[in-house]
């Protein structure tokens, strides 16, 4: 992608990744911004052996993109798994290809760690969304998200 750099997020990109994470979660229905706890988990993912952040920044070096991988164990494939969360473009970024880079960057990230499959969540009333990982063969399962939210008390 021309005039764009992708690499690995470090901690000092933190403030800019937040900044990103507050586009995407004022998309979503399901998540709200929380610059503390974006921070946090910001931290916990660059920490972690297991997770990857992809940033992409333009030529004046400003962030306009991300996503992040984390890998789990799947029972299902007996082999390391990808998730891929958190895949946000900037507006005026959005339509360019870039999207689609940073989707290459962590899936090449996830089959460098061993993982065998990679798999998202979708706002399902996020059409165009919906429509770019048609685009990108990003295959629909039958399994619907759950969650239990968890007293950290």
């Amino acid at each position: 992608m021309k005039n764009v750099t992708i690499t690995p997020a470090s901690e000092a990109d933190i403030p800019e990744l937040i900044e990103l994470l507050g586009v995407l979660f004022s998309i979503e229905q399901d998540f709200a911004p929380d610059t503390d706890k974006q921070r946090r988990g910001l931290a916990a993912l660059l920490a972690s052996p297991g997770g990857h952040i992809a940033i992409a920044r333009d030529e004046a070096a400003h962030a306009v993109g991300m996503a992040t991988a984390q890998l789990v164990i799947s029972t299902a494939e007996g082999a390391p798994s990808a998730w891929i969360e958190d895949v946000v473009v900037r507006e005026d970024w959005r339509g360019r290809g870039l999207g689609r880079t940073l989707l290459d960057a962590v899936v090449a990230w996830a089959r460098s760690q061993g993982a065998v499959r990679a798999q998202l969540l979708v706002d399902l009333d996020n059409a165009p969304a919906l429509a770019f990982y048609d685009r990108l063969a990003w295959q629909p399962t039958r399994l619907g998200a759950r969650r239990l939210m968890l007293d950290t008390q």
